[in-house]
Order: C-alpha cells, then sequence, then structure tokens
C-alpha cells in the first residue's frame, strides 16, 4: 500500500516538479556560471609541468585532457562559423557591391577564370561568417583559458568580448573608409593606363585588408588584458619600440596583397600608432592592477 500510494504522488507531483526544474535551471545555471568565476585555479608552475611531462603519468594524462580540451573548443568555433556562413550565405552578393561601390559596382569587375567569379564569392561569404561568428569564437578562447586564470582575470577576459568585437568592426570600418579610397585612386591614376580589375584581385585586395585591419585593432585590447593579468609590462613595451617598428613593417608587408611600398606605408602608420595606443593602455592597466595591492596596506596603517 505504502508503495502504492508513493507511486500515486510521484504521478501527481511530476508536473510541478518538472515546471520547477524548468524555471530553476537558468537560475542554477548563472550561480554555477558565477561560482566558475570565482573559483581559484590550482596552480601548475610551468617548470613542474615540463619536468612531470617526463616523470608523471598523471601530468601526461592532464596535458592530453587540456589538448582534447582544446580540440572541442576549436570545433565548436569552426562549427560557430560554418553556421554564420551558411546564415550570411544570402547576403554575400549585396556585401560584394558594398565592397565594390569605390569603383562603381560589381560591373566595373570582370572575370578571367573559369572559377574566379566562384571563388571570389566564397571567400566574401567565409569573412562575413568569421565577422557574425567572431564574439562565439572569442568566446571559445576565453573558455579555453578561463580555467587555468584567476578570478579577477577570468572576469577581465570576459569583459573583453565586446570590446574586442567593437575594435574588430572599427578596424573593418577604418580599412574601407579611410585606407580603401585613397589606396585605390592612388594605385588606379598612377599612370594613364585604363585600369579593369578582376574580382579576383579586386576581392583579395579588399578584403584581405579589412580582414587583417579588424585584426590588427584587438592588438591594444590584447595588451591591456595581458598586462591586467600581469604577462607584459609597458616598461618593456616602451622600450622595445624600435624592434616593434621593424616587426610591424614585416607584418604590414604580409598583409598588403601588393608589394608597393605604398599600400605597405598606408598599413604601416596605423599599426604604428595602435602600438604606441598599446602602450599608453599597458600603463593603465598596470596602474589599476597595482591599485588594490596598496589597499590592504592604507588600512593597516589606519
Amino acid at each position: 500500500m505504502r508503495s502504492f500510494l508513493r507511486g500515486v504522488w510521484r504521478v501527481i507531483s511530476f508536473p510541478f516538479w518538472l515546471i520547477f526544474t524548468i524555471l530553476a535551471f537558468p537560475f542554477r545555471q548563472i550561480a554555477r556560471f558565477v561560482r566558475f568565476l570565482n573559483t581559484e585555479p590550482e596552480e601548475h608552475p610551468l617548470g613542474d609541468v615540463v619536468t612531470g611531462l617526463v616523470t608523471d603519468k598523471t601530468m601526461r594524462e592532464f596535458l592530453w585532457s587540456e589538448i582534447d580540451s582544446f580540440r572541442k573548443h576549436l570545433l565548436r568555433a569552426v562549427l560557430a562559423v560554418v553556421i554564420a556562413v551558411g546564415i550570411t550565405f544570402v547576403y554575400t552578393v549585396p556585401v560584394m557591391e558594398f565592397l565594390a561601390a569605390p569603383i562603381g559596382g560589381l560591373t566595373n569587375l570582370q572575370a578571367i577564370q573559369v572559377t574566379e567569379e566562384v571563388g571570389a564569392y566564397m571567400k566574401i561569404a567565409l569573412s562575413l561568417g568569421i565577422t557574425v561568428a567572431f564574439p562565439y569564437i572569442i568566446f571559445e578562447m576565453w573558455w579555453f583559458a578561463a580555467p587555468g586564470l584567476r578570478p579577477r582575470e577570468r572576469k577581465f577576459g570576459l569583459l573583453a568580448i565586446p570590446f574586442a568585437t567593437l575594435l574588430y568592426v572599427a578596424g573593418m570600418v577604418f580599412a574601407y573608409v579611410i585606407l580603401i579610397p585613397p589606396a585605390l585612386n592612388l594605385l588606379g591614376g598612377f599612370t594613364e593606363i585604363s585600369q579593369k580589375w578582376t574580382a579576383k584581385e579586386y576581392f583579395d585586395f579588399v578584403n584581405g585588408l579589412i580582414f587583417w585591419m579588424g585584426i590588427s585593432f584587438e592588438f591594444p585590447l590584447v595588451i591591456y588584458v595581458l598586462t591586467a593579468i600581469g604577462f607584459v609590462k609597458p616598461k618593456f613595451l616602451a622600450q622595445q619600440w624600435r624592434l616593434a617598428i621593424v616587426i610591424i613593417a614585416v607584418l604590414a608587408a604580409a598583409i598588403t596583397p601588393t608589394v608597393d611600398p605604398i599600400n605597405m606605408s598606408l598599413v604601416m602608420g596605423p599599426l604604428t600608432l595602435l602600438y604606441f595606443i598599446s602602450i599608453g593602455l599597458s600603463y593603465l592597466a598596470l596602474a589599476g592592477r597595482r591599485q588594490p595591492e596598496f589597499e590592504p596596506e592604507i588600512e593597516e596603517r589606519e
């Protein structure tokens, strides 16, 4: 009889239990996420990790688990890009029209190779998908690194995701509005030769410049975050500015699709400015990092 009544009670209470579980699920997940943000990580000194890889089986298993975790995060990021490309596929032609606006539209381009038009279309679709999925890609990177970060560092990294997206978009807008029009006018009017660019060359130039300028605009934020968590010192960045300019010149030469110094200078100038902005942000991050360290001393004196 008791088991019968217990079964009846389970049947009666099941809908209420189900409703409560569904309503409580988001709150439990939020509480779990808050605990994760405030949990101190396990300390694994680099020297002990390197030594343990040779002598400790547990450390090797830990390394393989981290590699497997990275693979899962990377797979989810790639899947997000694939989904984003599929969603934005129908908007690719309007975006190509928008990118071709500085030269009067797609009708002013030509395709010499049979697959050139399709290739240009797929490249723009891929870039558009990466742009749409960019916040999630950054989130996956943070999610992978978060277990090894301290609570303050985790929160800094999480707050940096929207700013990283804004900087990426700002870099793309800067390239399209500031860099591309004068570059096309200068290159197109360099001599009296009539210009009839192919779709492949034009979109490789425009798409590559926009994408890499978007990535380059992430540099100040990356430096700020790395300084805030103690990996980078602003004094070192300020002392090595000459070496940084040489590296920027190499990067500018790699970013620009052409080998002429004009396009290289158009990319190198903003990158150099971003580097010096990064030094200033690094000093700000260092000041913010030192402030909590002095607060206990002030309280003790009082």
